[in-house]
């Protein structure tokens, strides 16, 4: 069942240009917007995972996992915690709720995207 989302929306008002929000948007929206790392974070929305676990569970090579993750961590989208010889990685929901909130904004600036996504 799909479930209601209330999103609390950026004041458009702020003191940060449009300009100055799309520049700090695009990285995260670039970190995001490839098949692969949506796909791993959709099995990290599952529960925090090694490496290992998310190369078995993602079907990709452990190399390709960490390639996708670098940019997921930089954009701070993913945290690292050690655990013996292996990194368990997890979603960082703050930093998701960031581009989500802009995105939801940019939606709700419009009537269809206000009915659509916020209350």
């Amino acid at each position: 069942m799909p479930q209601d989302l209330d999103v609390r929306l950026l004041d458009v008002d702020e003191q940060t240009s449009p300009a100055d929000r799309a520049r700090l948007l695009a990285p995260q929206l670039k970190a995001l917007g490839d098949p692969n790392r949506l796909h791993l974070l959709l099995l990290l929305a599952e529960g925090p995972r090694t490496v290992r676990e998310l190369t078995d569970a993602a079907g990709m090579s452990q190399t390709l996992v960490s390639h996708h993750l670098a940019p997921l961590r930089e954009q701070g989208l993913v945290s690292i915690t050690p655990k013996g010889r292996s990194n368990v990685y997890s979603l960082c929901c703050e930093a998701l709720a960031g581009p989500v909130r802009a995105l939801a904004t940019l939606a709700a600036l419009t009537p269809e995207g206000a009915r659509a996504c916020c209350r």
